[in-house]
């Protein structure tokens, strides 16, 4: 995608600019979840149990910077890196409401969402969306077999947002966020085929 994207309600979609950087940086990522993702160790420890259970008060977490923009490019590394790394920026009358940046690996063919976000005025409206069908046109373009990224399991609104995109559940993590201000929460991994 080089060229911008318009859609029916005003929203322009484009490849992010070195301008777009600070309103990147500065959109809230912030989110309330009323209810959350359980994980438990199945009986006989070779597997796990994920169930949605509520929570209440809510869970209100809002995002370190340190720890909302530590994520890689999906471990591609030497020349090519900025070839197969893109960032989208969705525009609502000129201002930065939403971005997603990926990567994609050529030795598994997955395209890696490194980074989806778009501002709480304008969830719901189908940015998220919007902005996942760019980055798997980018993947087709590379020759990507799938799309691929990691959840919280306390971000239950972005896990409904997912499997509404297509994506499954294919994988989990309970050490990922060790060590982190999000200590205790799980990695849930997804993916959803782009072809």
């Amino acid at each position: 995608m080089t060229t911008a994207h318009g859609s029916a309600d005003g929203i322009v979609y484009r490849l992010a600019r070195p301008e777009d950087a600070g309103a990147i940086e500065a959109l809230d990522s912030s989110f309330t979840a009323a209810t959350v993702f359980e994980v438990t160790a199945s009986d006989a420890g070779l597997g796990f149990l994920l169930r949605e259970v509520p929570v209440d008060p809510p869970v209100h977490k809002v995002f370190p910077p340190e720890e909302h923009d530590e994520q890689g490019s999906g471990g591609a590394a030497g020349p090519d890196v900025e070839a197969d790394a893109r960032t989208f920026v969705a525009l609502d009358g000129g201002e930065v409401c939403g971005f997603a940046a990926v990567g994609y690996a050529a030795w598994n063919r997955r395209l890696t969402i490194e980074d989806i976000e778009v501002s709480p005025g304008h969830r719901g409206r189908g940015v998220g969306r919007a902005l996942m069908e760019h980055a798997a046109e980018f993947a087709r373009e590379r020759g990507a077999d799938h799309l691929w990224l990691e959840v919280s399991t306390v971000n239950a609104p972005a896990v409904h947002a997912y499997r509404r995109m297509g994506f499954g559940f294919c994988g989990l993590d309970t050490t990922l966020y060790g060590g982190t201000p999000s200590s205790g929460e799980q990695a849930l991994y997804m993916s959803r085929p782009c072809r």
